[in-house]
């Protein structure tokens, strides 16, 4: 998919509690809109755009108890009888298995907390404006969404697990490798310069073009959405499409992430 005047949104839904962030970026990886706002803004921004690829941080659907099936357990070489990773849905079981750290999905809507109930929400409502789900290898029209996992996209890119995203060493690690993949935003190595002693006995700290981490999830949603839309050979998808695929910036997987 590549057309002209598409845009590349990420969403960053949060914790349900507060705004949402979103990035948008063109062809050329120029950041066109970085800001917060509730479902209905995020919702308001998508609907003006005729051709758009979404990425956004939450799970599409509940676990649908894949992982439980024999034949599913036995392709992973697990017990076809156990329970192990049952409560995982196939594309987070395929992280965790990695060494990539994230949350599983419920089975039922009513047992999810809030904020996966929003990315719920959020997927239906972008699919009643147009979206489709984008699927490797089959056409893919004008409004395509995927759903992405940021703490798994830094891993992939960086090839091994980042620093903690609230600390300022992680912040930093996620902007510098969006940086180096060609996203028009501030080296954050820059910011460092600016720290002088007087910076540090004083208390204050120069850090104004380092992005905070709500903001840094939704860029490298963003970048692989742009991946999707311009470069697909460089994105690779994992899980079952029956229960939902989690699509990463990467040409292949390694087998573990320290």
């Amino acid at each position: 998919m590549l057309f002209a005047d598409a845009v590349y949104v990420g969403i960053d839904p949060t914790a349900g509690v507060r705004p949402m962030h979103y990035a948008a970026l063109d062809a050329d990886l120029r950041l066109l809109a970085l800001d917060k706002g509730n479902m209905e803004a995020v919702l308001a921004f998508i609907g003006g755009l005729e051709a758009a690829v979404v990425g956004i941080d939450a799970s599409q659907s509940p676990n649908k108890g894949l992982m439980r099936q024999m034949e599913v357990r036995r392709r992973f070489n697990l017990r076809p009888r156990g329970q192990t990773w049952g409560k995982w849905r196939v594309c987070e079981y395929e992280l965790r298995r990695r060494n990539i750290r994230l949350y599983n999905t419920p089975s039922t809507k009513e047992a999810a907390p809030g904020w996966v109930r929003t990315g719920f929400t959020l997927y239906k409502r972008l699919q009643s404006m147009g979206f489709n789900f984008f699927v490797a290898g089959e056409d893919s029209e004008q409004r395509v969404m995927i759903e992405v996992q940021p703490h798994a996209s830094f891993t992939v890119l960086l090839e091994r697990r980042p620093f903690l995203k609230h600390n300022l060493e992680g912040r930093m690690q996620r902007q510098l490798v969006l940086f180096l993949e060609g996203l028009a935003l501030p080296n954050p190595l820059h910011a460092l310069e600016e720290i002088t002693r007087h910076h540090l006995l004083t208390g204050y700290l120069p850090l104004e073009t380092l992005y905070e981490h709500d903001q840094l999830d939704a860029l490298v949603a963003a970048y692989t959405a742009y991946l999707v839309g311009v470069k697909s050979e460089r994105v690779i998808q994992v899980g079952d499409q029956e229960e939902g695929l989690i699509t990463l910036p990467a040409t292949r997987l390694k087998d573990f992430y320290p």
